[in-house]
């Protein structure tokens, strides 16, 4: 029943016809309380904590998975290059502690959530996960008092943390139908201030651009190669599978996506679409008949601590990079350089 809830209501939220347009007047509160959160927080009425770092958040108003964790890990990536030392806060979709927690190799995704662990492998950087952005930022500088700036992963609604970068992340979505949850797909209104707006998308069109505002940057999902889940060591080419019997499985916020760019490679797959941060622990795999599963990196992390997926040889996992134009990079290196420290 949730399912079919959810899937009725996303497909209601991409267009305005009759029950986003009977959810309306349940959405004029809820932005109404949003834009009020925001002006308490602002006028110093709730509190919010300014770190001694600079602070770049990435996040979105399109409920949903947009593509953020493939971003943080490029801009961690992005910054090292620069010469600057990051280090990420999340809050951890799933975490059991309340506590801030730092994401090691070790640590399961039960405990500190999927895209951490992804993220901590990818970007090479400090991760530490806490349902209080100011608190996880305050233990990771204490852990590692060498990091400079720090990444706030999906904290762009945690207004209890000061920010110096806001990045707004749109796909091909956009803003849907441009309304306000109940009845259309977003967390804030389109006009919402930013710093930078991002569009993860294969094509940004000028509607698309004009929709979403802000003067976008296009990001590019790129993945050609696939690793084999039980050894990383082994990679094909996507291109190697052509004419096998492939399921694609993946548990993100817009499986579509996913599925698309192995299409994009000249695959022809079978997909399994699953909910997001899906555990894994009944094995969807079982039984079917197929000669290759593909799965997303942030699905794998799950999987390599599953002894029965792990052990699969018929699992691979396909890593995907962001793509974006380097002069982003530059523009938030600057602002980052040019905000003093505490």
């Amino acid at each position: 029943m949730s399912a079919s809830l959810e899937s009725i209501l996303t497909r209601a939220w991409l267009a305005r016809g009759p029950l986003a347009l009977a959810l309306w007047p349940v959405s004029v509160p809820f932005r109404l309380l949003a834009a009020l959160r925001r002006a308490c927080f602002r006028l110093g009425l709730l509190k919010s904590e300014r770190l001694p770092v600079p602070v770049v958040v990435v996040g979105n108003i399109f409920i949903g998975g947009t593509g953020k964790t493939p971003l943080t890990i490029w801009l961690a990536q992005q910054l090292r290059a620069a010469g600057l030392r990051p280090g990420v806060i999340s809050r951890g979709h799933g975490g059991a502690e309340e506590a801030p927690r730092e994401v090691l190799s070790s640590s399961s995704a039960r405990d500190v959530g999927d895209e951490p662990l992804l993220i901590a492998a990818r970007a090479g950087c400090p991760v530490v996960v806490g349902r209080r952005r100011a608190q996880a930022g305050r233990h990771l500088l204490a852990l590692h008092p060498s990091v400079d700036v720090l990444i706030a992963d999906d904290g762009l609604q945690h207004y209890a943390l000061q920010r110096d970068v806001e990045i707004l992340l749109f796909d091909g979505r956009g803003v849907g139908n441009g309304f306000t949850l109940p009845a259309g797909p977003l967390r804030e209104p389109p006009s919402r201030r930013r710093d930078v707006t991002v569009v993860n998308t294969p094509e940004l069109t000028p509607a698309l651009a004009q929709a979403v505002g802000g003067r976008p940057r296009q990001m590019r999902l790129a993945g050609d190669v696939a690793e084999r889940l039980m050894d990383g060591a082994e990679r094909l080419p996507l291109a190697a599978f052509a004419g096998r019997r492939i399921l694609a499985a993946a548990g993100i916020g817009n499986p579509g996506r996913f599925f698309a760019m192995l299409r994009d490679a000249g695959l022809d797959v079978m997909e399994m679409p699953l909910p997001d941060h899906h555990d894994f622990r009944d094995d969807p795999f079982q039984g079917v008949e197929a000669d290759v599963i593909l799965v997303t990196e942030k699905d794998a992390v799950k999987c390599r601590q599953l002894e029965n997926i792990n052990g699969d040889p018929r699992v691979w996992v396909v890593p995907v990079s962001a793509q974006i134009d380097a002069a982003l990079a530059a523009t938030i290196v600057e602002k980052c350089r040019g905000r003093p420290t505490a």
